[in-house]
């Protein structure tokens, strides 16, 4: 079931912040009514495409937060693996110099309540034991959420597929052209091209002038 229009999921979970600090208590409410958040998932620590996509969402951070949003990560890793990756350099596959918050879903239930989770849990009545089959790690799922706390985008790649990190910002752009205008963005909008209204009469003219 797709979370768009809906709340995001709460939770409250470990997470490294700053780059440095382990954060026992983590949540995304801390957001709500501030800020608009891409809360992403991605595999693993240590692994390839994921720092690239990290390093990328770094890189464009300064772009977010003009735009009142803040970049938060996820993995089943735990606090301790996500801080070890932080502290190794770049030119080693490390992630050193990121500085928005990675959480810790150990329990896999963020995932799972995302609908990002790379298998599932399956219990057997006669023997009562759980067993899990897929991958027991999150696909790259990425959520924006606007400042209400309510899902306005997701997208799920699978596992070796890495993320455009300037569509999140082209999406952000379109999300706040709609709350500002009250217009709806046709295909391919960016920033300072023409939106539209959500009208027979808006779509003409539209159309006409495009």
């Amino acid at each position: 079931m797709s979370l768009v229009g809906k709340k995001a999921p709460h939770f409250t979970a470990g997470a490294v912040i700053n780059g440095e600090e382990i954060a026992e208590q983590f949540s995304l409410d801390q957001y709500v009514g501030k800020k608009n958040v891409v809360f992403f998932f991605y595999p693993k620590d240590f692994t390839f495409v994921c720092p690239t996509e990290i390093h990328a969402f770094q890189e464009k951070l300064a772009e977010f937060e003009k735009r009142e949003t803040v970049v938060v990560g996820c993995s089943t890793d735990t606090e301790e693996t996500h801080l070890a990756w932080l502290t190794t350099p770049k030119d080693n596959g490390g992630i050193e110099g990121v500085t928005f918050p990675i959480v810790a879903d150990t329990a896999k239930v963020i995932s799972m309540n995302y609908g990002v989770l790379g298998g599932e849990y399956s219990f057997n009545s006669d023997t009562k034991t759980w067993s899990f089959a897929g991958a027991p790690i999150a696909y790259r799922g990425t959520f924006i959420i606007d400042k209400t706390g309510i899902v306005r985008h997701e997208s799920i790649n699978d596992f070796p597929l890495g993320r455009n990190i300037d569509e999140y910002i082209r999406l952000i752009d379109a999300q706040l052209h709609v709350e500002k205008h009250g217009e709806v963005c046709p295909a391919n909008w960016e920033e300072g091209k023409a939106a539209m209204k959500a009208t027979t009469e808006g779509v003409a003219e539209y159309f006409s002038t495009n």
